[in-house]
């Protein structure tokens, strides 16, 4: 199991901003006074499973923080065990008592299987992108000049 963690700098967006060619100026204005924060992206790469699960526990959960965010990449996680589902569903619930947000990205199609199956879909926002992820938790990657 092989996991990469990243903090990504982002600004929030307004989610019911309408644009329009009238508001266009207006929005732009908004959209650059709002709060910077970090995303915290978690990539996982491997099976989680009763071997690998305590690991990756030990390194995610120390992550969360009041009110963060969190991106878990799991497009590189072809199986997961019961282990690995309740290290998810122990993830969520310390994401949600710090009143932050958890999503889950390109998780394989057995494992959403499963997880639908169990109930423990309902408890997680998915997203099949890193972008569409990032759009999901309604904040947008900052380009920094190079």
């Amino acid at each position: 199991m092989e996991i990469n963690i990243k903090t990504l700098q982002v600004t929030a967006v307004e989610a019911a901003v309408n644009v329009d060619a009238n508001t266009t100026a207006t929005v732009q204005e908004e959209v650059s006074a709002l709060l910077v924060q970090p995303v915290t992206v978690i990539e996982m790469a491997g099976d989680v499973d009763s071997n690998t699960a305590p690991e990756v526990q030990k390194q995610v959960l120390p992550l969360v923080q009041p009110d963060s965010k969190i991106l878990l990449d799991m497009t590189k996680v072809p199986y997961m065990s019961s282990a690995g589902l309740r290290l998810l569903l122990s993830l969520y619930r310390l994401v949600v008592s710090q009143n932050g947000q958890l999503l889950l990205v390109g998780v394989a199609e057995e494992i959403k299987d499963t997880m639908s199956i169990t109930g423990f879909l309902d408890f997680f926002k998915t997203s099949d992108t890193l972008d569409s992820g990032l759009k999901a938790l309604n904040v947008e990657l900052q380009v920094l000049p190079t």
